[in-house]
């Protein structure tokens, strides 16, 4: 058919719907297919023996001929390149981008090339848009995103606040449960101290009603000592009644913080005599206190008398609670900037159980309910000690005995 036909190549030369041009190794065109026309917007006369130049944008001229000639060189074909950044100028010195391949052949001997030319205005302007569209896009998802971490934070403030509100209700529930639980251990408190107060009164004013009643039967003169024996009674369940309530004014002061400490200087065997010879009057049959030695060098810069009621209380538990034939052992020494008062005994001692509550006030160890006492001695001597910047522990075993260690500092920081 192409025998038959010589006008064949001519065309499927227009036929092709991208535009060719064909130039020589001057880079003048030689022919150019009516794609080519349309695409540029030249006639076929007005691209015939021009040069190729004309097609091409203004800062591309000056350089051409050298990458014209190189290509020519090298003989190699060129194929289309897609997202090369090319562009052809029309006839109206618009620029439109484009895609070539170049192909160089001979023929007579002569060199030429062939251009196969696409207009991507099209998909440029698509690009742009899909571009343009993917830029919201990301904008979009910036806004999104911001929105979204905001309400991602708002909600984490509102857990938070949710937490922090739980919390607080916990915390307020917390509270009164113990404000409850302290009101209960008041009501407690308050039973007990009836109850001990009932008790405690009640006894020394039955002794002493018992021995007034009894006074007005011994009227005679031979009849004295038995007198005598009575007013000793009540004198002494007097004195008895006198220190119950000042342990309880001393409750009240410590309370309210109505203490007064007063301090002086003083010789510590002044106040260890005076505590052992009121307790000496105190002994059981066959008991006896052992008293350190060399204590007259000790000076002290102390409250006088809250030494003396820390050390009266604890010699008289001592007393009160170890059997005849025993021995209360005294011990003071001298400790960095405290002196150090141990006092043990061979008594009853304290139950492991009851040990962690002894210094509460008011409790009283199961093994001495039938013994007459408050149970506020500790207590009181605890708080003062504590107060004038010194402490107090014990150790003890049940039916072996116990050891009191108190200390207080040489010379008070009050």
């Amino acid at each position: 058919m192409f025998h038959q036909n010589p006008n064949i190549f001519n065309i499927l030369f227009e036929a092709i719907p991208e535009g060719v041009i064909i130039v020589n190794d001057k880079q003048t065109i030689i022919a150019a297919n009516t794609s080519a026309e349309k695409m540029f917007g030249y006639s076929k006369d007005e691209l015939m023996q021009q040069s190729l130049t004309i097609l091409l944008p203004k800062k591309y001229k000056n350089h051409h001929s050298r990458y014209f000639n190189s290509f020519l060189e090298k003989k190699i074909t060129r194929k289309i390149k897609h997202g090369s950044n090319l562009h052809g100028v029309t006839k109206e010195k618009k620029q439109f981008p484009v895609e070539i391949g170049l192909s160089p052949f001979n023929l007579n001997n002569e060199t030429f090339v062939i251009a196969l030319i696409i207009d991507i205005s099209i998909r440029k302007e698509n690009e742009k848009k899909i571009e343009s569209l993917n830029l919201n896009l990301e904008k979009k998802i910036k806004q999104r995103t911001a929105q979204l971490n905001n309400t991602i934070k708002q909600l984490k403030e509102l857990n938070f606040n949710y937490k922090e509100e739980i919390n607080k209700r916990i915390e307020a529930e917390n509270k009164i449960k113990a404000a409850l639980q302290k009101e209960k251990e008041l009501n407690e408190l308050k039973t007990k101290f009836l109850s001990l107060v009932s008790h405690e009164f009640k006894t020394p004013l039955s002794g002493i009603l018992t021995s007034t009643m009894l006074l007005n039967k011994y009227q005679l003169t031979e009849q004295q000592p038995k007198r005598d024996k009575h007013i000793t009674t009540i004198a002494n369940k007097v004195n008895y009644l006198n220190n119950i309530l000042n342990d309880f004014l001393s409750i009240e002061r410590l309370e309210t913080n109505k203490i007064t400490y007063t301090f002086t200087t003083f010789n510590l065997s002044k106040i260890v005599n005076e505590v052992v010879y009121n307790a000496n009057l105190m002994l059981k049959n066959g008991q006896k206190i052992s008293t350190p030695q060399n204590i007259d060098e000790f000076t002290l810069h102390q409250d006088e008398k809250i030494l003396q009621l820390s050390l009266s209380n604890i010699i008289y538990n001592a007393i009160k609670y170890s059997p005849n034939n025993t021995t209360i052992n005294l011990n003071v020494f001298k400790q960095h900037k405290n002196i150090v008062f141990e006092i043990s005994d061979e008594g009853i001692g304290i139950p492991e159980n009851d040990q962690k509550f002894i210094f509460n006030r008011y409790f009283r160890a199961e093994n001495v309910l039938n013994e007459q006492g408050t149970g506020i001695g500790l207590n009181i001597v605890k708080s003062h000690l504590e107060n004038i910047g010194g402490s107090i522990t014990f150790k003890s075993k049940e039916h072996q005995g116990s050891v009191f260690t108190f200390k207080i500092p040489i010379t008070s920081k009050l």
